[in-house]
């Protein structure tokens, strides 16, 4: 089975900036992935022309089962405010979303506490703290029927801001206690591998660098698990046509 994550920056590519949802189609169909876990995905925003960007990327991969969860309602730095799962369809909305070509048995929406405040952070090249207000953050997760069986995958993009990402880490973690193994999770964790296996006890199974996209330093993007699951080959960063970060994809079965 093969498993993949892409923060696809709401389907815009910065070589021109402009978002075409057929790009968009085509490089979900390039990773050719058993299950997705899409981040930054725009549902019904001017931005990306009203498309829903999770209809597309499933259309593409043809995925039978997939969920959009907004975390926001309203439109990125602009006005918009926290979604809480009951928005208007027709109404503009900005998340996550997870895709399985797999039949899906159950899913579960988990939201992320958030800072309280703003917060004081360092950008390279200032000389004083800047402070930053964060989006809210959601996970969805899904129990998948695969090829050898049962399969918990979640999904989600946690905050910038370093210490938050890792109490969102291990608050989602707590929220998925007991669920059904393997448990594989996969993200913009926004944090080093080394770092999101100690806040989340979880594996890696890919190690790649993932960001920036034309020459990539970091890898911020993962794919972890607890259970009996293991790579059968090393990860690929996918440089896709579109995005400020690489997609992440690994195959797996079980160990």
């Amino acid at each position: 089975m093969r498993i993949a994550t892409f923060n696809i920056l709401h389907g815009r590519s910065p070589s021109d900036d402009r978002v075409d949802v057929d790009r968009l189609a085509a490089a979900v169909r390039e990773l050719d992935a058993d299950v997705l876990g899409l981040q930054e995905v725009d549902r019904d925003q001017p931005r990306s022309m009203g498309a829903d960007l999770t209809a597309v990327a499933a259309d593409a991969m043809g995925a039978v089962d997939s969920q959009f969860v907004a975390a926001l309602a309203g439109t990125p730095g602009g006005t918009w405010m926290a979604a809480t799962g009951e928005e208007q369809p027709g109404s503009a909305s900005y998340g996550i979303a997870l895709l399985s070509r797999h039949p899906v048995v159950s899913w579960r929406v988990v939201r992320l506490p958030t800072p309280p405040a703003r917060v004081p952070m360092w950008f390279k090249g200032s000389r004083r703290p800047v402070l930053v207000h964060d989006e809210p953050r959601v996970a969805v997760a899904a129990v998948v029927d695969g090829p050898f069986g049962e399969v918990t995958v979640a999904n989600t993009h946690l905050s910038f801001i370093p210490g938050w990402n890792a109490f969102q880490l291990r608050s989602l973690l707590r929220s998925l206690a007991g669920t059904r193994e393997p448990l594989v999770l996969v993200g913009d964790l926004n944090m080093a591998q080394r770092r999101a296996a100690q806040a989340s006890g979880l594996r890696p199974l890919a190690t790649a660098a993932t960001f920036p996209v034309d020459e990539p330093q970091q890898q911020l993007d993962h794919v972890l698990v607890r259970g009996r699951l293991r790579a059968t080959g090393a990860a690929v960063a996918h440089r896709l046509p579109l995005s400020d970060h690489r997609a992440l994809s690994v195959s797996v079965d079980p160990a």
